[in-house]
């Protein structure tokens, strides 16, 4: 007969081994992450915890498989000491249109987010920016070949952090079908969501389009840039990359000192 300590020891090792488990599973999600990321590093410049690749040659279809296989991605998932956090409760209003400001070192920018397209990226972004998780943060990463992006949001500044959640694709339809080599164009203006490279991995990092790109229809377009933001961004971008090359830090550093979400 099974006494009632032997049934508690019994129990709570149970309870370890299920811990383990989940560790574990955790630990080899997160490597696997960690180790795709690594293969695109391998053979791409690294772009927030993803990759763009920069081409020098003169063959068109060159261009094209380098233009495809770009990815601004952002690592998103929690570390293995980290549970994933809930994303956050719905409490914006889905019908309306709100505005992300954004006051940086380089100028305000600015762009309308329309939430009967995009509720989820919408209301993540309110309700980190009413936790000023973006204030004092910096855009990270310029890329000034191939594609024309400014990717900001990353809390630690490396491109490898986020708020510990993760959000769904959204309004992915919206620049067209991709053409034959899997992309579609970004236009100069358009705001999208970084993400792992898999389906519903954004969570906090984005990217400014400031020159027309061609990229895979895979990240969560969300925002158009006013006028006087994409020129303020365009001026980042023709000032390039910090220390030459076609991306890394830009050379005027972007620096957010406060970003705001309201209704319009």
């Amino acid at each position: 007969m099974v006494t009632s300590d032997q049934r508690r020891r019994q129990l709570a090792r149970e309870k370890y081994e299920r811990q383990q488990r989940r560790r574990e599973e955790a630990r080899q999600r997160t490597r696997r992450l960690t180790l795709a990321i690594t293969s695109a590093v391998a053979v791409v410049a690294v772009i927030g915890g993803a990759t763009y690749l920069a081409t020098s040659g003169n063959d068109d279809k060159d261009k094209t498989d380098a233009a495809a296989s770009q990815s601004p991605s952002a690592e998103a998932s929690p570390s293995p000491t980290e549970e994933a956090k809930p994303e956050p409760a719905m409490k914006i209003d889905k019908k309306a249109e709100y505005t992300m400001s954004l006051k940086t070192s380089q100028g305000d920018i600015a762009f309308t987010m329309d939430a009967s397209k995009t509720p989820h990226t919408t209301n993540s972004f309110k309700s980190l920016a009413d936790k000023k998780f973006f204030d004092g943060t910096k855009c990270h990463r310029l890329t000034t070949e191939n594609i024309y992006v400014l990717q900001c949001g990353d809390p630690k500044g490396d491109g490898s952090g986020g708020p510990g959640y993760t959000i769904p694709d959204e309004n992915l339809t919206a620049l067209g079908k991709a053409g034959a080599e899997g992309s579609v164009t970004y236009p100069a203006g358009t705001v999208a969501m970084a993400n792992t490279g898999q389906p519903h991995t954004g969570g906090s990092q984005f990217f400014l389009v400031y020159k027309d790109s061609k990229l895979p229809p895979t990240y969560t377009p969300f925002g158009t840039m006013d006028a006087k933001s994409l020129k303020a961004v365009q001026a980042v971008g023709k000032a390039g990359v910090d220390g030459g090359g076609p991306d890394g830090a830009p050379k005027k550093a972007v620096n957010i000192s406060k970003l705001t979400v309201d209704k319009v």
